[in-house]
C-alpha cells in the first residue's frame, strides 16, 4: 500500500468471536479495513491476525488506537502491536566481505524499493566502506578478535542508532546466546542453503559432496540454536552433475538475494507471525 495507513498484528489464543469484536470495534470508529488476513494454527490452538486500517477512516491517531483497543486485547489475551506506515522501520546491516546481498539491499533501498530506513552498516573487515559511505550510510568496523567484546560493542551501536532489525547479510560470524535473546524477533539471518540442510560453515561445498540437484537459501529469525530459528521464506535453484562447487556459488548468490529481499519485506511489513519454531507469513 501507498496510502498512510496502520497496520494490526495480532495473536491469541482461538476461540470464537475475535474477527468479530476486533472488526466490531475498528467499525465502531469509523476505520476503513483495507486489507485482512486471518489464519488458526491447530495444533497450537492460537490465532493468527493481520489488518490494514485506513489511517485517514480513524478520528484518531496511533497511540490513542493503542490506548482504546487495550481493553479488548486484554479481554482475548491478545498479543498484538499496531505498526505506523509512516514511519520507516530502521535496518541496522552487519556483513563481512561478501557483498552481494548488501549490494541488492542498498539498490532496493535507493529505489524506494524497500521504503527503510539505514542509519548504519557494521562490519568487521574494511572492505566495503568506500561502497557503503558512497550511499551517505555511515559505516562502522568492529574488530572481531574479542568476540565477546565486539558483540556487546554491535549492541551497543544498534541501540544508539534506534534500529528495529538487524539484519545479517552475510555476516559471517555465529551471534553469541545472550544477543539473540536480547533481541528475539529483531534478528534475520539469510543462510545459503536451503534449511535445515547443510548448517554452518560452506554449505555449498556440502551440498556438492552430498549430491544434491537442488540448492537453496533460506531467510530466517536468529535464535541461540545454530541456523534453526524461524524460517520467513525460502527458494531453490536446480543443479545437476555438471556444476561445480564454483557454479553452486554463483548460483546461490543469486538467489540468496531475492529471498533475503523477500523474507525483509515481509518483516518490515509486519506480516510474519511466530508461533513456536514457525512462522505464519500473510503474503
Amino acid at each position: 500500500m501507498t496510502t498512510h495507513h496502520y497496520t494490526l498484528t495480532i495473536s491469541c489464543p482461538d476461540r470464537a468471536g475475535i474477527i468479530a469484536a476486533v472488526s466490531g470495534f475498528i467499525a465502531e470508529h469509523g476505520g476503513f479495513i483495507v486489507e485482512a488476513s486471518y489464519h488458526t494454527e491447530l495444533e497450537a490452538q492460537r490465532f493468527f491476525m493481520r489488518q490494514e486500517i485506513r489511517a485517514d477512516s480513524l478520528p484518531f491517531a496511533a497511540d490513542e488506537f493503542g490506548r482504546r483497543f487495550a481493553a479488548l486485547a486484554a479481554t482475548f489475551e491478545m498479543n498484538w502491536q499496531l505498526s505506523d506506515s509512516k514511519l520507516n522501520k530502521r535496518l541496522v546491516i552487519l556483513v563481512s566481505k561478501q557483498d552481494h546481498c548488501l549490494d541488492d539491499l542498498l539498490h532496493r533501498w535507493r529505489s524506494g524499493e524497500l521504503q527503510v530506513d539505514i542509519p548504519c552498516v557494521i562490519s568487521n573487515h574494511e572492505d566495503l566502506r568506500s561502497f557503503v559511505e558512497w550511499h551517505g550510510i555511515p559505516f562502522i568496523h568492529v574488530d572481531m578478535q574479542d568476540k565477546l567484546a565486539a558483540f556487546k560493542k554491535i549492541a551497543a551501536l544498534f541501540d544508539e542508532y534506534r534500529g528495529d532489525t538487524m539484519v545479517l547479510a552475510r555476516f559471517m560470524q555465529i551471534v553469541p546466546p545472550f544477543l539473540c535473546r536480547r533481541y528475539t524477533g529483531k534478528i534475520i539471518n539469510i543462510h545459503h542453503s536451503f534449511l535445515p540442510s547443510f548448517v554452518g560453515a560452506k554449505p555449498y561445498h556440502q551440498a556438492y559432496l552430498r549430491g544434491v540437484k537442488l540448492i537453496g537459501a533460506t531467510c530466517h529469525y536468529v535464535t541461540d540454536e545454530l541456523d534453526a530459528g524461524p524460517i520467513i521464506e525460502q527458494d531453490t535453484v536446480r543443479i545437476d552433475h555438471g556444476d561445480t562447487v564454483d557454479d553452486l556459488v554463483r548460483y546461490g548468490r543469486d538467489i540468496e538475494k531475492t529471498v533475503l529481499a523477500r523474507g525483509l519485506r515481509y518483516h518490515v511489513e509486519d506480516r510474519v507471525l511466530v508461533c513456536g519454531n514457525k512462522t505464519i507469513v500473510f503474503k
